[in-house]
């Protein structure tokens, strides 16, 4: 009769155990089938006005975030600038360029995450959606009738990023979004509100299509949470080279 209930009891402890192992394993999938991971959020100490706080999207556009990332962990953003202000019927700041005229280039580049270059992009250029800067060959392309200008312009991005202060639709599958104002909008409304002026270029005389801030606002310090979450380095393109492109092309006509 013991050994009858020792192996009762056996079977019992044997059982609990192999139910304990099946509800830890069970659980565990639960948990990763269910489990959502925090999107980063990227912290703008803009100096003299307050901070803004940015969700990226990863899912939307997976290399622009991984760019952005490690440039501001390298510190890049850091005392940079926004040197276009637009505060008529669009209505954005952007900023980025180490130049701090938006003059800056760049070797390497982003591939453009957006509709018009092969990419599923949903997120739409909407009050506070915050967009990557490109070049745009459009005009360019339309004055020399290539229009095949235009496409080698949508793989130009890298650090230079807009932010909404209206809704844009025009900008939908033309520009990579990939991230969204969650604090400090009234910000970045302020910013809307700096004085700009028409730049003019010393050489050509041309005006400048886009408003210049008399006095820039900078970015003191830009930081990024990742939430644990390792990100890669990006995969960069080398970008188009439209200087050299038209030196050939004027070349060629003389």
């Amino acid at each position: 009769m013991k050994k009858e209930r020792n192996k009762i009891i056996l079977s019992l402890i044997g059982l609990a155990i192999v139910l304990a192992l099946a509800g830890y394993v069970a659980y565990g999938y639960y948990m990763r089938e269910t489990f959502e991971l925090q999107n980063p959020i990227v912290t703008m100490e803009i100096e003299g006005h307050g901070t803004i706080k940015i969700e990226l999207f990863p899912e939307a556009a997976p290399e622009t975030v991984r760019n952005f990332i490690a440039l501001i962990e390298d510190g890049y953003y850091d005392g940079l600038n926004f040197h276009r202000i637009e505060n008529g019927d669009l209505t954005l700041i952007q900023g980025g360029d180490w130049a701090g005229t938006g003059a800056g280039g760049n070797d390497y580049s982003v591939v453009g995450e957006f509709a018009a270059n092969d990419h599923n992009n949903p997120i739409r250029f909407e009050r506070g959606v915050v967009g990557l800067a490109r070049q745009d060959f459009t005009s360019i392309a339309h004055e020399l009738n290539e229009p095949d200008l235009i496409g080698p312009g949508y793989n130009t991005g890298f650090a230079q990023f807009f932010i909404m202060g209206v809704d844009e639709p025009a900008f939908d599958g033309r520009f990579t979004a990939f991230g969204r104002v969650i604090e400090g909008m009234d910000i970045v409304d302020a910013l809307i509100l700096t004085e700009t002026e028409i730049h003019v270029d010393e050489e050509t005389g041309e005006e400048s299509p886009t408003s210049v801030p008399i006095y820039p606002p900078v970015m003191r310090r830009v930081t990024v949470e990742t939430f644990g979450i390792s990100y890669r380095e990006p995969e960069l393109v080398r970008t188009f080279d439209m200087d050299g492109f038209l030196q050939q092309i004027f070349q060629g006509m003389f």
